[in-house]
């Protein structure tokens, strides 16, 4: 039999595979992290005619008469170029701009995906579409530990951050300095900020700074609905530096600077002192005092709170809101790496699993280790390049019909040999 009528054979079939992956891309121009193939072709063995010989002194060398059988696929290869951006605008879609994969689990199975499509079951836990639960970090207390074992991520809602009772408090601004050489008696300036008592009860506290008469001097007293407070020292004296300088219009001496108070003489069940700190402020002219604030420092306390939504940072972490105003981690998305990407295999469901020649997955947070960083509302789509993939079809189509013809030709050569017979 000929070997064109073979080789033509071989290349039907690797241009048919070839066909079968570009329809497979266009399939999947508008999956979400979709990943598209491309096919590699390579020559089969060759039959060796005649040997090729090596020159003499007095005879040239010869090259080698070989004859081709045919084609077969070589390799088909994943491209894992980034995809188009799609935004969303749902805080559950996460998009990776970079390298790496999302980390997924059933069961004891372990798989990787680039689509970031994600929603919640019952329990509150991340999942795939088809159920796969996201895997990351749980915070403890507000606090990742990376460098731990990867688990379930899971969105507490309903979670309640008990009350925290203030135990620093930061006031700041200007006391306006008055352009005499001495300060008048009188004129206090009042200003109130919010305490909590341990239950997590909102309290208005006031603090009241009164000119003493000497130049640059006030006095502070603190008190709650009209009760005075206690406060160590009882009498709390603050001097503001008048001269030009590094220290102008600020406290001096600096041990001037805190105080406590003791909230037990209006509110017999806050047990407790809370150390006020006036470093803030200062003491300009600009002919009235502006305006005097609390500034929110740890120990500001807070009141119960009610985890209401939650949003992703470019690392993967993930922060809760909740009802009291307060931001607290609730855990951090991993994200997983390999050393030849192109060897995982395709488990369906736009996954991956580890292959023979993958590598182990480096796990990691986003934006480390050569990992790419995370956006939320947002999904990577398919990379295919339809004008690609079409011209891959005509290329497949046109290679399909040329060796269809030689597979006819073959069969009229062999037919003519059949008829000399007659």
């Amino acid at each position: 039999m000929l070997r064109s009528l073979f080789s033509a054979i071989s290349g039907l079939q690797a241009h048919q595979t070839k066909m079968d992956v570009v329809g497979n891309n266009i399939a999947n121009v508008n999956t979400v992290g979709f990943k598209s193939s491309t096919t590699v072709f390579e020559d089969t063995l060759s039959q060796l005619l005649r040997n090729g010989s090596a020159p003499t002194a007095s005879t040239a060398g010869t090259n080698p008469a070989q004859v081709g059988l045919g084609v077969k696929v070589a390799e088909i290869a994943t491209n894992f170029s980034q995809g188009s951006t799609q935004s969303t605008g749902r805080n559950t879609d996460f998009m990776i701009s970079g390298d790496g994969f999302f980390v997924t689990k059933a069961g004891n199975q372990q798989s990787f995906t680039r689509a970031g499509s994600f929603d919640f079951d019952a329990s509150g836990r991340m999942i795939t579409p088809d159920g796969n639960i996201l895997q990351g970090w749980m915070a403890t207390n507000g606090t990742v530990n990376t460098n731990g074992p990867i688990g379930d991520l899971k969105i507490p809602f309903g979670q309640t951050l008990p009350p925290v009772a203030t135990t620093n408090g930061a006031v700041t601004g200007n006391l306006a300095a008055e352009s005499s050489s001495s300060t008048p008696v009188g004129n206090p300036v009042q200003t109130q900020v919010t305490m909590y008592d341990p239950l997590g009860n909102p309290h208005q506290i006031s603090y009241v700074f009164t000119p003493t008469g000497t130049p640059d001097q006030w006095t502070v007293s603190v008190n709650a609905g009209g009760t005075a407070l206690a406060t160590t020292p009882a009498t709390v004296t603050v001097n503001f530096d008048p001269t030009a300088g590094a220290t102008s219009g600020q406290i001096i001496p600096a041990t001037n600077q805190t105080f406590t108070i003791d909230p037990s003489g209006a509110f017999p069940s806050w047990t407790g002192a809370v150390t006020a700190d006036l470093s803030g402020l200062t003491q300009f002219g600009g002919g009235k005092t502006t305006a005097i604030a609390q500034s929110p420092v740890v120990g500001g306390g807070s009141a119960v709170g009610t985890l209401e939504s939650f949003s992703l940072g470019n690392d993967g972490t993930i922060t809760g809101v909740y009802s009291n105003g307060l931001r607290q981690t609730i855990g951090q998305l991993a994200l997983a790496t390999f050393a030849n990407p192109g060897g995982l295999t395709k488990a369906g469901n736009s996954s991956f699993m580890v292959g023979d020649n993958s590598g182990a997955p480096q796990i990691g947070t986003a934006g480390t280790g050569g990992r790419g960083g995370l956006s939320a509302g947002a999904l990577e789509m398919s990379n295919v390049d339809l004008s690609q993939e079409f011209t891959g079809l005509i290329i497949a189509q046109r290679g399909f019909q040329a060796n269809s013809k030689v597979i006819t030709t073959s069969d009229q050569i062999l037919q003519d040999l059949v008829q000399m017979k007659q």
